[in-house]
C-alpha cells in the first residue's frame, strides 16, 4: 500500500478497544424499523388528508412516498457495500467530495440527529405526563432521565444497545400491528369527536399544491430509511446482509404505514381524519372507548423509545468515523470494552440533554427538516461521482434500474428542498449562513490526514475514506 497522503513522522496510536463486527440482518432490520417508524404515523395521517379530495389519493400519496424510501434505500444499499465504514452519510461524501465534503455533510448529520433525540426525549416525556398527570410540570425531567438510561445502556456496548433495538422495535410494529387490527374487527363504540370539515375549504390552495404539501409530510414520516448504513463496519457480512436488512427494513415500514392509513379511514371519514391532529387517538377512541387514548400514548411512548435508541446508536458512529480520518480530535475514536464510541457517545448525549433541557430547539427543528434532505442529495449525488471516477470499486450490491432510478431520487430530493427553502425562507436562511461558518471552522481544526492502526482479534481493518478499498476488505 502507498505511504502517500500518510503522516510518517509517528504513527499515533489507537485508543483502547475497537468497534466490534457482531451485528447481522435481524439488527439492521430493526434500526431501520426503529428509526423510521417514529411517532409521525400516529399524527401525519391527518396532515395528509387535510389537503386531498379522497382516500384514494390519501392512499396513494403515501404509495409514493413509499417508493421515493425504497429507491433512496436500495441507491445507499449500494454506497454502504461499497464503502462499509462507520459513519454514513459523511463517508460517501468524503469519499466523492474530499475531507471538507465530509465534514459538512458529517456535522450536518450530527446537528440534525442529536437535535431529533431531544426533540423526541422531549415528546416522551409529554407522553407520560398525559398518560400519568403524577408527573405534571416534570416533562424536562421525564426527557433526561429516558436520555440518561438510554445512554448509559448504550454505554454497556453494542450488544446491549442493539438487543434493546430489537426489542423495542418489534413491540412498537406488534403495537401498530394490533391497533390496525383492532380497528378492522371491533365496531367502533362511539363515533370520532373530530369534527367534519367540508374537504373543499381544505384543498383551497388547489389540487397540485395539495399533492405537495402532503408528499412533504410523507416523506419526513418516513425518513430513517437509512440507519443500517451507520453500522455496515459492525456487520458481520455488510455485503451479504445490508442489502437483505435493507430491503426487509424498508418494506416492513411500508407496509405498517399503508396499513396504519387504512385503518385510520376505515374508522374516520375522510373530512374527521382531515380535521384531528391526533387521529390515531380518535380511531382508538372510537374503537377502544376511553381506553384507547392510554392505548395510543403507550404506543407513542413505545415508539419513542426505540427511535431515540436507533439515534443515540447513530450518532456516535457519525463522529467516530470523522475522528478516525483526523477531521476531529483523535480521542473521539476512543472505543470502550463493549464496542461504543463512549466519547463520541457522551457528547451526543450532552448535545441532546442540554438542547432537552433548554426547551429552544424548535428553531433547529426547523433547520434539521431542511438539512436532512440536504444529506439525502449528497448521497445521491456522490453516487453518480463515484460510479463515473471510480468505477472499479467493489460493488457487492448494485442500485436496480440506475441511472434513473437515482436521478429519479436525487431530482424528488432536490424539488422537496427547494420547497422546504420556499416555505420557511428564514430558518433555510440560517442553515445556509451555518453551511457557510462551516469552511471556517474545518480550516481552524488544522485537519490533517492520518490512517489507524490495526487491531488484534475482533478489530475491523478498514481503510480510511482515501484509500480504495479492495474486494478482500468488503
Amino acid at each position: 500500500m502507498p505511504e502517500t497522503n500518510l503522516q510518517t513522522d509517528r504513527a499515533p496510536s489507537r485508543p483502547k478497544g475497537h468497534l466490534l463486527r457482531i451485528l447481522g440482518i435481524a439488527f439492521g432490520i430493526a434500526v431501520i424499523v426503529g428509526g423510521t417508524i417514529g411517532t409521525g404515523i400516529l399524527r401525519t395521517p391527518g396532515e395528509v388528508a387535510a389537503g386531498l379530495h379522497s382516500s384514494g389519493l390519501v392512499m396513494a400519496v403515501w404509495v409514493t412516498g413509499g417508493l421515493y424510501a425504497f429507491f433512496c434505500t436500495l441507491a445507499v444499499t449500494e454506497l454502504g457495500t461499497m464503502l462499509p465504514q462507520a459513519g454514513g452519510w459523511y463517508v460517501f461524501s468524503r469519499r466523492a467530495f474530499g475531507p471538507y465534503g465530509g465534514f459538512l455533510v458529517g456535522c450536518s448529520d450530527w446537528i440534525m440527529q442529536s437535535t431529533a433525540v431531544a426533540y423526541l426525549a422531549v415528546a416522551f416525556g409529554e407522553f407520560v405526563v398525559e398518560l400519568q398527570p403524577a408527573f405534571q410540570g416534570n416533562v424536562k425531567l421525564v426527557a433526561v432521565a429516558i436520555l440518561v438510561l438510554l445512554t448509559l445502556l448504550n454505554w454497556l456496548g453494542l450488544r446491549a444497545g442493539s438487543r434493546t433495538q430489537e426489542i423495542t422495535s418489534l413491540a412498537k410494529v406488534l403495537a401498530l400491528l394490533a391497533f390496525v387490527a383492532a380497528c378492522f374487527t371491533v365496531s367502533p363504540s362511539s363515533a370520532p369527536t373530530a369534527p367534519q370539515v367540508s374537504m373543499n375549504a381544505l384543498a383551497h390552495g388547489g389540487l397540485l399544491l395539495a399533492l405537495v404539501g402532503a408528499l412533504q409530510a410523507v416523506i419526513i414520516t418516513y425518513d430513517g430509511w437509512y440507519s443500517a448504513i451507520y453500522f455496515t463496519e459492525e456487520d458481520e457480512d455488510p455485503a451479504r446482509n445490508l442489502p437483505r436488512s435493507s430491503i426487509a427494513g424498508i418494506v416492513a415500514c411500508i407496509a405498517v404505514f399503508l396499513l396504519v392509513n387504512a385503518a385510520l379511514l376505515h374508522v374516520l371519514s375522510l373530512p374527521q381524519l382531515a380535521a384531528s391532529k391526533m387521529p390515531a387517538a380518535d380511531a382508538a377512541m372510537a374503537v377502544f372507548g376511553g381506553r384507547g387514548k392510554q392505548f395510543i400514548l403507550i404506543v407513542s411512548m413505545v415508539a419513542a423509545i426505540s427511535t431515540i435508541n436507533a439515534l443515540i446508536l447513530i450518532t456516535p458512529r457519525i463522529l467516530f468515523g470523522m475522528s478516525r480520518d483526523g477531521l476531529l480530535p483523535r480521542q473521539v475514536t476512543t472505543v470502550n470494552a463493549g464496542g461504543t464510541p463512549s466519547l463520541a457517545l457522551f457528547l451526543g448525549s450532552a448535545m441532546a440533554i442540554a438542547l432537552a433541557l433548554s426547551g429552544s430547539f424548535e428553531t433547529l427543528i426547523a433547520i434539521a427538516s431542511f438539512l436532512f434532505v440536504a444529506v439525502y442529495l449528497s448521497g445521491f449525488c456522490a453516487l453518480f461521482v463515484l460510479r463515473v471516477r471510480e468505477p472499479n470499486l467493489h460493488r457487492p450490491f448494485k442500485l436496480w434500474g440506475y441511472p434513473w432510478t437515482n436521478l429519479a431520487v436525487l431530482l424528488a430530493s432536490a424539488a422537496f428542498l427547494v420547497a422546504s427553502v420556499l416555505g420557511d425562507l428564514q430558518d433555510a436562511g440560517v442553515a445556509l449562513i451555518l453551511i457557510a461558518l462551516s469552511y471556517p471552522i474545518y480550516r481552524v481544526l488544522a485537519i490533517t490526514k492520518r490512517r489507524p492502526s490495526a487491531s488484534a482479534g475482533d478489530a475491523i481493518a478498514v481503510p480510511s475514506s482515501d484509500e480504495r478499498p479492495t474486494p478482500d476488505r468488503l
